[in-house]
């Protein structure tokens, strides 16, 4: 018997969990298809012939290419976890390059947060007399989420980040910045001021990711600085506060990101920084969840007194980002340099190894 179920999610850190919480109680042979991890292990894993896979789309188009013997003809259930991310990703291609791999006749899922025209889309295409089973048209937040924003001025946004952090100091928090590098050095200043914050991002590793999550999820550091690639997927159960540092510039993904505290009938408390540029984006998430959000009471004197501590603890963290970039300039250098000199050795080795074949002859 072949694989039977096949579930694609659009980033492997939505599969932290996936595969084993699911289906942990039964006794199938469930594996992991995601970039960042040894094909060549994959394949061995493939060897034993799985009953349900879950995994990236370009990684199972890797095996579905390159791995000898490896198909989905025996395919029964498809599910599209997340489509619409999915396909905001650019994945559309690859998926249609799946769905030309695996049998017509199969049972699909397709589960959305968010019913954007691609997902239309893709149900009109992959789906056969389709069921739609809708929990809520309208974008909505729990009831037990306290949601607050704060006003304030660009270049004092860290300064409230330390100052929420520490006011909250108990607490299990997420932060989400619009960038991976912002990841870092939020990260980096925030440890250099005592706190215990690890991050996470599209960029790091599969193995870095599971591993800066288990940290936080073990209670070891409190603190998780991400993107939106954690705004979905993930259920963490003790997260107290969310906090947007970064405003998303679209609404429905701040859904996502506030989703990841008040769950389970939990209560918990959703900070919006809001500088002088993301004003219209805020304005846009009110809108959308047809609420005003009441403002985060805060003294901006109170908050300034940390101002001094913060730019020293920044400088220093931008300047340990620069010499680690260094110092991975100096190794690959020293790599290339290396390779070249193999190079002229291989080919000095060959030229020499002519003329002893011809002074012989």
């Amino acid at each position: 018997m072949g694989v039977l179920l096949f579930g694609l999610c659009p980033s492997g850190g939505l599969l932290d969990g996936t595969s084993k919480e699911s289906v942990c109680s039964l006794y199938i042979g469930v594996i992991e298809l995601v970039g960042g991890v040894d094909m060549m292990a994959q394949t061995i894993s493939l060897a034993k012939r799985p009953h349900i896979i879950v995994g990236t789309p370009g990684r199972l188009l890797d095996h579905l290419s390159n791995t000898k013997g490896f198909s989905l003809r025996m395919l029964k259930y498809l599910v599209l976890d997340e489509a619409d991310r999915l396909l905001n990703m650019d994945f559309e291609k690859a998926i249609n390059d799946i769905l030309k791999a695996i049998p017509r006749e199969r049972r699909t899922y397709l589960f959305s947060a968010t019913m954007t025209k691609k997902v239309g889309k893709l149900q009109r295409a992959c789906l056969k007399n389709p069921v739609k089973i809708e929990a809520s048209s309208k974008y909505s937040t729990v009831d037990t989420l306290k949601q607050q924003f704060r006003l304030i001025p660009a270049k004092y946004k860290d300064c409230y980040l330390v100052y929420i952090l520490i006011e909250m100091s108990g607490s299990t928090s997420m932060v989400f910045t619009r960038t991976c590098d912002s990841t870092q050095l939020l990260a980096l200043l925030l440890r250099n001021l005592g706190l215990k914050a690890i991050p996470i991002s599209g960029q790091m590793s599969q193995t870095k990711r599971l591993g800066a999550l288990n940290k936080f999820k073990a209670g070891d550091c409190n603190i998780l600085i991400c993107t939106d690639v954690a705004s979905r997927g993930l259920d963490i159960p003790t997260v107290d506060l969310v906090i947007n540092y970064d405003i998303p510039s679209n609404s429905k993904d701040y859904i996502h990101r506030v989703g990841r505290t008040a769950r389970a009938g939990r209560s918990g408390l959703a900070i919006s920084l809001v500088n002088q540029y993301e004003v219209e984006w805020y304005i846009q998430i009110e809108q959308l969840i047809g609420k005003k959000l009441s403002e985060f009471p805060a003294e901006e004197a109170e908050v300034l007194l940390f101002l001094e501590r913060v730019s020293d603890a920044k400088r220093i963290s931008q300047m340990k980002i620069k010499e680690s970039a260094g110092n991975k300039r100096r190794r690959k250098v020293g790599d290339d340099e290396e390779e070249e000199e193999d190079a002229e050795r291989y080919a000095i080795n060959t030229k020499s190894s002519k003329t002893f074949k011809k002074g012989r002859r």
